[in-house]
């Protein structure tokens, strides 16, 4: 049996404790199952072009406008926590507690009133008393695209520049329709390539305190204000990069900045558009994360729990996409070009691969 949470143990082991119950759980896990493997293999035999296929359908955008950013290299930014605040989508601190509805008629339901009363008498007390410290930076750097690499020329890359292989889309795309990878939305030349590392840092060491006095409530609280205001922070810090690079006037409104409804992307490095989570480490290097107390794992995750990073793009027509299945060929020239190992590339990829490793 796999179960999402621990809070959820307590009803199935009351079902297999039961006689009845258990037979009843039997029997709808082994359904769910074979339906997750018809899923599966569903997944599996959908058709792949080959990658010079896919390459060969890329989604061709204009580039008659190359925005020029006000400055290139990086910045340091260290928001207060109020601004933040304000720029929280507090939707999600629900979904975190498994509560289902909208924000903000979701507070019509007591449960939701008390939760969200309780996390702002909490966030009160910890700006009060300056338990959180917001760190991040973003900056730019000269870039152009070279196939499916985006090369960054920026002396700032090191003497010889630093080459980021993307990935693209393999699968069988309906007529009209690209396969879509973010080298697409560079320009081969004279263009810039933006880039973000933020982090909340202070929630592990106040989570512990709670966690010490066994009042696990306030500690999963903690941590679940930090995870907001890290959001909230790559929200404040995408709209200082976009004022600064291609949009000096904008003030939108909260609701359009948690709907995504503005120009350009900030796609995150190990998730649907560029799964390789190893790509952060060039990411980091160019940002000096390490001066920002941030780090990572040797798996590539972020240190402290609640940052957030990831490559800003300019072009209007940018937007989020899902890699997917990819095929060995592909796999093999990514591997070629990011310099690693094939049975390297395969473990970092290995839920997009649409084969199975030797």
């Amino acid at each position: 049996m796999h179960v999402l949470d621990a809070s959820r143990v307590v009803g199935v082991v009351s079902d297999l404790l039961d006689g009845d119950r258990a037979q009843e759980l039997d029997a709808s896990n082994r359904t769910d199952q074979e339906r997750l493997r018809d899923q599966y293999a569903s997944k599996q035999r959908t058709a792949l072009l080959t990658v010079e296929q896919a390459r060969a359908n890329r989604e061709r955008v204009p580039f008659d406008e190359l925005p020029v950013p006000d400055f290139t290299g990086v910045r340091v930014v260290e928001p207060d926590l109020n601004d933040l605040r304000a720029m929280i989508d507090w939707q999600f601190l629900f979904l975190a507690w498994e509560l289902k509805g909208k924000y903000p008629a979701i507070l019509d339901q007591p449960v939701a009133r008390e939760l969200f009363d309780d996390a702002n008498t909490m966030l009160d007390q910890i700006i009060a008393e300056g338990s959180f410290q917001a760190r991040g930076a973003y900056g730019y750097w000269s870039a152009r695209s070279e196939g499916d690499d985006i090369v960054i020329d920026d002396p700032a890359a090191g003497p010889d520049g630093l080459r980021l292989p993307m990935l693209r889309q393999q699968t069988v795309k309906p007529e009209g329709r690209p396969n879509r990878s973010l080298a697409d939305y560079v320009a081969p030349a004279g263009d810039h390539l933006g880039g973000f590392a933020v982090a909340v840092h202070g929630a592990e060491e106040l989570a512990a305190v709670h966690e010490a006095r066994q009042d696990d409530y306030r500690a999963i609280m903690v941590k679940a204000l930090a995870d907001r205001l890290a959001e909230a922070f790559a929200e404040y810090i995408h709209l200082e990069a976009r004022r600064a690079w291609y949009e000096p006037d904008a003030d939108p409104r909260i609701e359009d900045l948690h709907a995504e409804r503005f120009r350009g992307i900030r796609p995150a490095l190990g998730y649907p558009a560029s799964p390789d989570h190893s790509q952060k480490q060039d990411l980091f290097d160019l940002l000096e994360a390490e001066k920002l107390g941030m780090g990572l794992t040797e798996s590539f995750a972020m240190t402290p729990a609640a940052s957030v990073s990831g490559l800003l793009f300019a072009h209007p027509a940018s937007r989020y996409f899902t890699v997917g299945r990819i095929g060995r060929d592909q796999v093999e020239d990514y591997a070629r070009r990011r310099n690693m190992k094939l049975s390297e590339i395969e473990r970092w990829l290995r839920p997009n691969l649409a084969y199975e490793p030797e």
